[in-house]
């Protein structure tokens, strides 16, 4: 199948599944890429951890922060499904620094984020982004907002009517009657700047050596691996990531070292058309475009 046909055929697997997605997939040693709406600016989610891990790793590096300082943490106390780590927990906690940066990236954890916010505040990880020459990202908000939406009010009954207002609310122009939906006030990021990030962390960029293996390291450790794992995880192959979920929104953006050298980042942002939130198969139809994206690159 040539490329053009290729891209046709996933755009429509994707709309039959009832997502709309915007992919990039990159061989991170040619440059070669292919993508479907890679430009189109979308909220980030949990997807936002990343940046936060990155500059909370250099601001350690730096000796601005120091990674063995502990951090009384009040819990989340949030009972709605989704959530990790601290975030569920019903009494405070002292954790340090360097914890916090796993709990938030490795496993999740909203509140060990929101915690590192407090540190290092939204507008300053948008502007270490801008000190590396790592643009498209903006973060303009902790994780605490993420759970303020209208699918923590309505309660788990009634789930499907937040992810219909999630589907029903947006403009023409990517505003949204939700804020968390709304790319003016959300934190936001492309397919492609998704992938800038994740090349500059996987290849010699202005990004420091140390801080680059220790994101790195700590993506390598995601739990959250139902999504894009199973078609990019084997023993020929590591796969690095970070998922990001929210209301109808579906992310991924990772890595894969194939045994034989070669090296891809993979950036899938999507949004469900379908009213409901437990939806396994738009993980598996995720997780097939990208590696339809990546096995054509990988023959060419």
């Amino acid at each position: 199948m040539n490329t053009e046909a290729l891209l046709s055929d996933i755009r429509r697997e994707l709309l039959d599944g009832g997502l709309r997605g915007c992919l990039l997939v990159r061989d991170l040693h040619t440059g070669e890429e292919l993508g479907i709406e890679p430009d189109t600016q979308l909220p980030a989610a949990s997807l936002v951890k990343i940046p936060l891990a990155l500059a909370t790793a250099e601001r350690i590096r730096r000796g601005e922060l120091d990674g063995a300082t502990v951090i009384d943490v009040q819990p989340g106390r949030i009972t709605t499904p989704g959530p990790t780590g601290l975030s569920r927990f019903r009494h405070p906690a002292r954790v340090a620094v360097d914890d916090l940066l796993y709990l938030s990236t490795s496993v999740s954890d909203g509140t060990a984020a929101d915690a590192l916010f407090g540190l290092t505040p939204p507008a300053r990880v948008s502007g270490l982004l801008q000190e590396l020459g790592l643009t498209g990202i903006t973060v303009r908000h902790g994780m605490r907002e993420l759970t303020e939406t209208p699918a923590e009010r309505l309660g788990a009954d009634q789930a499907h009517l937040a992810h219909a207002l999630a589907i029903e609310a947006g403009t023409s122009g990517r505003g949204h009657r939700v804020p968390q939906l709304d790319t003016t006030r959300a934190s936001t990021g492309s397919a492609r700047a998704w992938t800038g990030l994740l090349q500059a962390l996987w290849t010699p960029s202005a990004i420091h050596p140390d801080v680059a293996a220790r994101v790195r390291d700590l993506m390598g450790h995601h739990l959250l691996r139902q999504r894009l794992a199973p078609d990019f995880q084997s023993d020929a192959t590591r796969w690095a990531s970070k998922t990001g979920t929210l209301l109808n929104l579906r992310h991924e953006i990772g890595v894969v070292e194939h045994a034989d050298g070669q090296t891809f980042a993979v950036a899938v942002l999507t949004e469900s058309l379908v009213p409901a939130s437990s939806q396994p198969g738009a993980d598996i139809l995720m997780a097939r475009a990208a590696r339809r994206l990546r096995d054509h690159l990988r023959q060419l």
